[in-house]
């Protein structure tokens, strides 16, 4: 090699030369000549070991094509993916939630109950429910009408009669009882629940609009069945029961105190006319059991257990006779007012004036016009009902 001035073989003067400097140098030729685009971090394409005189490859880290010196582009493109993923979680539990509904929505068996007539009471202040529990053996066999004590007697009758009422007056229960004498349309004056056996809900609802004078929004109707698959479905219902009630035609033989009643126990309860007052207790226990039960199904141990809450929404769903203008959500708002019936809200009776009876009627009784007046008139004002008429 030609020698220059102050420096020897292409070095200065004084300087010294690695011995390992040539191999380094034939090393770096050779792969500049192998990959002549640049090393890899350098350029798009290269050796993915890179230059050795990099700057990343001198910090210690390893280069990705993507990411930075020491993380794998994979786990970034993860973390973008959970957006997406949370997006089409969301619309698919949307989905559910929707189809869910009206699946459950059709379900509802469906009736023309609340229909227009010549001098229909019109609308008053609040909501009003008109429900009905029916002796209906529907969906029972002959094993299950014994162990239930129903008798086999087809077709259905009412067996209660309430009145829900809740507004800016707050909420009332109030029963009406079967036995109540009253008008009915084409029929002269008998027992309420005679309405139900000569024209069906349609007449029962329209008796009931005329003798209160309160006009009827919504009509629900539970049979026996559905009763005790909705008992059942919340797991039972815990009632105080106040005295020993032993009743072989109503299959009950309860201890006095408070117990949790299951679907054959409960129906017994509430059907049972084994008291001094007859018909009038009944009814209270009806009010009572009621109330505890639509408590209960609104609970959130309820609602948010799914063993629970999907068997309530089945067997509500398909055993709930309604007006053919009301929905599932109808429905789960009548649930929620009877909360407010358990939570201090009003439950009382129309009170009573006397008794008597008739050829076509047999014994009945009948209302304290002036009480009652008083009673259905604070709810077509939706002023709440006056304490002295109030029973629990």
């Amino acid at each position: 090699m030609s020698k220059v001035y102050g420096m020897t073989d292409g070095w200065p003067e004084g300087w010294a030369r690695r011995k390992d400097d040539g191999v380094a140098r034939d090393r770096q030729h050779s792969v500049r000549a192998e990959h002549p685009h640049g090393a890899y971090g350098r350029e798009a394409y290269g050796d993915p070991y890179g230059d050795p005189y990099s700057g990343d490859q001198l910090a210690g880290g390893r280069v990705y094509p993507d990411g930075p010196a020491g993380g794998p582009p994979a786990r970034r493109r993860r973390r973008r993916r959970w957006p997406r993923i949370l997006g089409v979680l969301a619309v698919v539990l949307v989905l559910l939630v929707v189809g869910g509904y009206f699946y459950l929505d059709s379900r509802l068996e469906r009736e023309s109950v609340l229909v227009d007539y010549a001098g229909r009471v019109a609308d008053t202040p609040g909501t009003n429910w008109l429900i009905v529990g029916s002796d209906s053996r529907k969906g029972l066999d002959k094993s299950a009408q014994k162990k239930l004590h129903t008798g086999y007697a087809p077709g259905r009758r009412t067996d209660s009669m309430m009145l829900l009422h809740y507004g800016a007056g707050g909420t009332s229960l109030v029963s009406l009882p079967r036995d109540s004498y009253v008008p009915i349309q084409g029929h002269g004056s008998n027992k309420l629940n005679a309405a139900f056996a000569f024209g069906g809900p349609k007449l029962l609802a329209q008796t009931v609009e005329k003798a209160t004078g309160v006009h009827i929004d919504h009509y629900a109707e539970i049979g026996f069945n559905g009763f005790v698959g909705v008992v059942d479905a919340v797991g039972g219902v815990n009632i105080c029961v106040k005295e020993d009630l032993k009743d072989p035609k109503a299959g009950i033989d309860l201890k006095a105190g408070c117990q949790n009643l299951k679907g054959s126990d409960a129906l017994g309860y509430v059907r049972s006319r084994h008291y001094a007052r007859a018909d009038l207790e009944r009814v209270e226990h009806q009010r009572q059991f009621f109330g505890a039960l639509m408590k209960k199904a609104s609970s959130p141990a309820t609602l948010f257990n799914p063993f629970r809450s999907v068997p309530l929404a089945l067997h509500s769903t398909s055993n709930f006779l309604v007006d053919d203008g009301d929905h599932l959500y109808d429905l789960v708002r009548m649930m929620w007012a009877m909360r407010g019936v358990s939570n201090g809200g009003v439950t009382t009776t129309v009170p009573v004036g006397g008794t008597g009876s008739s050829p076509s009627a047999g014994s009945y009784i009948t209302w304290d016009r002036t009480k009652a007046s008083e009673l259905f008139g604070a709810l077509k004002q939706g002023r709440p009902i006056p304490s002295d008429l109030v029973q629990k």
